[in-house]
């Protein structure tokens, strides 16, 4: 008798999973189809969870690109990562698709009060251009370097103001260039009051949105921050230079190369972004691959946005130097 009474048990709890989890039904649609109190179905459920009933398991279409974020994760000890699809032959395309993801991730993290601190580049453009928030955020956006002339759309005051107006906070900006003449009047700049008042709230920003730059190719990023005659490209790999990261020259080991226009530099040290809460890169395309390596080998970020094809070629060199230090 006792067996026949856990049997009946058992299948009220069995049929009330079912409609609940299978079915989609509402607790009181469950209640009036097979005549129980909200409260009985409520306990029947809780009943089927605590009796191990219920196994859930949530899959996504784009299984792949979410092994591809806990490979990422798991390989350079991340926080987290996002992996969009890549759009072969359309790096554009891609780098928009980066971008979206990007500002989503943004908009999950932000809170307000927050400072936002960016650089300026065409993968931070890109997050600016995507962002769709659906209310306003009472937030600051500060710049992590000096500005650059002529280059309007990728320069970090525009897209600090840009991504104020779309969010609906205010911004302050560097009112100096990227690069001074010497090392005395970067470091003069520095100690401005506007300017150190900037870089003192980026120091401390609650996220800091930062692109990664590549030396290798001629459109690199890097080569539009210059005034004058740009770096010989040659020169810079001979002296041990992958990548760029907050306009600072730097090796495979994440560390600032030493190289005569980092000391000119009117910007935060990429180091001083550990004071931030939260920092996530941002990076598409093939020429990016070695930058990300030594951007994750100094432990400069906390987050990464990247595409399927970019990622893979990141865990594959770091497959093939043995270890991501």
């Amino acid at each position: 008798m006792a067996e026949k009474e856990d049997f009946e048990a058992i299948r009220q709890i069995y049929t009330v999973l079912v409609l609940h989890f299978i079915d989609g039904m509402k607790q009181s649609d469950i209640g009036t189809a097979l005549n129980l109190s909200p409260s009985k179905v409520s306990r029947l459920i809780t009943q089927g969870r605590k009796l191990g009933m219920v196994k859930i398991a949530v899959e996504s279409p784009f299984q792949h690109l979410v092994d591809l974020e806990r490979d990422l994760v798991e390989a350079t000890g991340l926080g987290s990562a996002v992996v969009t699809p890549s759009v072969t032959g359309s790096p554009d395309t891609t780098l928009q698709q980066v971008g979206r993801a990007a500002a989503n991730q943004l908009l999950e993290t932000l809170r307000d009060g927050d400072v936002i601190a960016i650089t300026g580049g065409k993968a931070v453009s890109a997050v600016v251009e995507n962002l769709e928030p659906e209310r306003s955020f009472d937030v600051t956006v500060v710049p992590l370097t000096g500005g650059v002339q002529g280059k309007y759309y990728t320069d970090v005051n525009h897209l600090a103001t840009r991504l104020a107006e779309q969010l609906g906070g205010s911004t302050m900006l560097v009112h100096a260039p990227l690069f001074a003449e010497s090392r005395e009047q970067r470091d003069m700049l520095m100690e401005m009051g506007s300017i150190k008042e900037v870089f003192d709230l980026a120091r401390k920003a609650a996220v800091a949105l930062v692109g990664v730059g590549s030396i290798l190719t001629p459109g690199s990023s890097y080569y539009d921050l210059h005034p004058g005659t740009n770096p010989d490209r040659d020169l810079l790999v001979r002296s041990g230079v992958v990548g760029e990261f907050l306009a600072h020259l730097i090796r495979e080991d994440g560390a600032i190369a030493d190289y005569p226009l980092n000391s000119r530099l009117v910007a935060l040290e990429p180091r001083e972004l550990a004071q931030c809460r939260r920092t996530i890169g941002v990076a598409a395309g093939a020429e990016k691959v070695l930058p990300i390596r030594a951007v994750l080998n100094g432990r400069l970020l906390d987050s990464l946005v990247i595409d399927e094809q970019t990622a893979s070629a990141v865990l594959e060199t770091k497959g093939n130097a043995q270890h991501v230090a």
